[in-house]
């Protein structure tokens, strides 16, 4: 198929720069049915931007917490039987109530199980679905480059934001590549987690799915090149990132970002 041109390279930057304002200026309201292991920094992440993260995972209450939210991630980091109840509730009160959600289908690639039930979940609304290659790979089965991104997010009609080297976002029309980024980002648990948090929130304040992703990656890895220059290694960079976030504008960011 032919594969449309990049995006121009002055618009995303700008619609980030804006959305940052946006963030603080509204405080939306995220809720993050994360794994144990990203709840912390997932929620420190999203209080940087002025957000407002709530992270209940108990299937009797998660409905409350959905309706009153501006925005809904699911990660699948922990597959606990609570966790799925409580993802089966949440997609369905989203529904209900117009909440934009975003699909984080973690190590899909390691469990038939968890792939099956993050294919069904992506079924029922997902605005985003944020992944790496090899997660893309296990739902989609082709292989993580440009052609099968569009392809798949044009037949599944949500947008597909692949993180790597080089981030991709795509609705199957348009293509943004974010080269932004940090090794070290690499090196601290949650930062996937947390940048589909920041998908999310970005989402809340923009009802244009595809520049909301590519907003909330180019934060995001704009914060991990500033935090990497004064960090020592991966615990000094855990704290650097979320102060970077604090203090991004949009000025630096469009001065910093890189994408096309």
């Amino acid at each position: 198929m032919h594969v449309p041109p990049q995006q121009s390279r002055g618009e995303l930057p700008q619609r980030a720069a804006e959305l940052i304002e946006r963030l603080r200026a509204r405080g939306p309201r995220v809720h993050c049915l994360t794994n144990a292991v990203a709840q912390n920094f997932t929620a420190n992440v999203l209080l940087s931007l002025g957000c407002t993260p709530s992270m209940t995972i108990s299937p009797a209450e998660i409905g409350v917490f959905v309706a009153r939210a501006d925005a809904l991630l699911i990660n699948l980091g922990t597959f606990d039987r609570e966790r799925r109840e409580a993802a089966e509730v949440a997609v369905m009160i989203a529904a209900q109530n117009n909440v934009r959600w975003v699909l984080d289908p973690v190590f899909v690639d390691r469990s038939a199980a968890r792939a099956a039930f993050a294919q069904s979940l992506s079924e029922r609304g997902a605005r985003v679905v944020r992944l790496n290659a090899a997660e893309f790979s296990t739902l989609s089965g082709r292989s993580a480059d440009r052609e099968a991104l569009v392809d798949y997010a044009a037949f599944r009609h949500f947008v597909v934001a692949l993180s790597g080297k080089t981030d991709l976002v795509t609705d199957g029309v348009r293509v943004a590549s974010i080269a932004n980024g940090h090794p070290l980002m690499a090196k601290v648990t949650a930062m996937g987690c947390a940048g589909s948090a920041l998908i999310a929130a970005c989402l809340a304040v923009e009802a244009d799915a595809w520049r909301a992703a590519a907003a909330g990656l180019t934060m995001l890895g704009v914060a991990g090149e500033l935090a990497a220059r004064g960090a020592q290694g991966p615990g000094s960079f855990a704290a650097a990132i979320i102060d970077a976030l604090y203090n991004l504008d949009g000025e630096t960011l469009l001065r910093e970002a890189r994408v096309t």
